[in-house]
């Protein structure tokens, strides 16, 4: 901050020096005024006396300190005595202000900048070491029987990829005692950007630890699965994180009902995840971007294994993980939103009934127990 430093100021006058002894008879000395009145208001200046202006106010009447004027008071005589100080000061208190209120309001930019193109969303991405923090987190849970169909608010992801997909590195330990032995491989496609999403280890891992869970599909004992690395020939399936672009194609997920959604293409043996429900869930989850994913992953793995979609069991209760849950819980709107679809207009019956939101086909856990429907 620039400093403005005052400096004092002395008086002006000073006793005369005595004539000298030995001043020429010849060139007499010439007779000085006193400064006091060669400088006073009205004098006459002499050729060797300097122009000069006088930052003082004028003297009034009555008796003065010697070789200083009366000095103003109030507002005027502040002003005479600071002079420009008065007016830069304020000023200066004003800018500063402003320049801080700026700073404190402006948010820190993100990793890619404000208004990337070809985003859908409205919140900046985090870049962190693991999968995204879910931003939508609803104070009071949304009605199941309206509108849950719609994506939440939340990060932004990128709305097409390059439409092809790369295998992510790495396998596991088989997991499970069914004699039924599914090998699968995860993929993501080509074109997104990894801190979207937490990057592509992350998210293999998400898939191999929820697949690897009692209360997913080995729980009923009659299945088996392995990850298997990019090496294995002819998986059973493939786990594969894609745009929505991608997703909506007609030889992938389709898009009758318009409402972003995952599938699974037996054509391709590609289990479909979309990547707009992997940022940001679904509502009838109410923010819980966790037990989201756990729902998407177990729910299209299911129907590899010959799963149908099936509507709410009992009412309040936990939903069937097979139920389509990303568009809601409620019988009533699912089967609404199902007329348009020919695959899936009788899958769910409107009778009314509502369950909770459920990730598991085997909530419990139970060794040996049947997938929950």
């Amino acid at each position: 901050m620039t400093r403005t430093t005052q400096e004092g100021r002395g008086g002006e006058g000073s006793p005369a020096k005595p004539t000298p002894s030995n001043v020429s008879p010849i060139r007499p000395a010439v007779t000085r005024r006193p400064p006091e009145e060669r400088y006073s208001s009205g004098g006459r200046r002499t050729a060797a006396q300097p122009l000069t202006a006088s930052w003082r106010p004028e003297r009034g009447e009555g008796k003065a300190e010697p070789g200083r004027g009366k000095p103003r008071k109030g507002v005027k005589g502040f002003a005479a005595t600071y002079g420009w100080r008065v007016y830069a000061l304020p000023v200066l208190v004003v800018v500063t202000a402003l320049v801080v209120f700026n700073v404190a309001r402006s948010p820190a930019p993100g990793p890619g900048g404000s208004g990337l193109d070809g985003f859908a969303g409205q919140s900046p991405t985090t870049t962190t070491s693991g999968p995204p923090v879910a931003t939508e987190n609803k104070a009071v849970p949304v009605d199941p029987k309206n509108g849950t169909a719609v994506l939440p608010q939340g990060d932004n992801f990128p709305q097409a990829g390059t439409g092809t997909w790369h295998l992510v590195p790495g396998s596991g330990a088989k997991v499970g005692n069914g004699p039924h032995l599914y090998r699968y491989q995860v993929a993501v496609e080509d074109g997104i950007d990894p801190t979207v999403y937490g990057g592509d280890d992350a998210y293999a891992k998400t898939v191999e630890n929820i697949l690897s869970d009692p209360r997913s599909w080995i729980g009923s004992g009659s299945i088996s699965l392995q990850r298997v690395g990019p090496d294995f020939k002819n998986p059973d399936f493939i786990v594969s994180l894609t745009t929505p672009n991608t997703d909506h194609r007609p030889d992938m997920c389709g898009y009758q009902i318009q409402y972003e959604a995952s599938c699974w293409n037996a054509d391709q043996n590609r289990v479909v995840i979309n990547l707009a429900r992997w940022i940001r869930g679904a509502m009838a989850f109410n923010g819980d971007i966790g037990l989201y994913r756990e729902y998407a992953i177990n729910h299209e793995v299911g129907h590899v294994f010959g799963n149908p979609h099936v509507g709410c069991g009992t009412d309040g209760g936990l939903a069937p993980v097979m139920m389509q849950q990303t568009f809601g819980v409620s019988d009533d709107y699912v089967w609404q939103l199902n007329q348009v679809d020919p695959f899936n207009r009788t899958a769910v019956q409107k009778d009314g009934k509502v369950c909770r939101p459920n990730a598991w086909p085997n909530p419990q856990g139970a060794p040996g127990g049947q997938p929950t429907q």
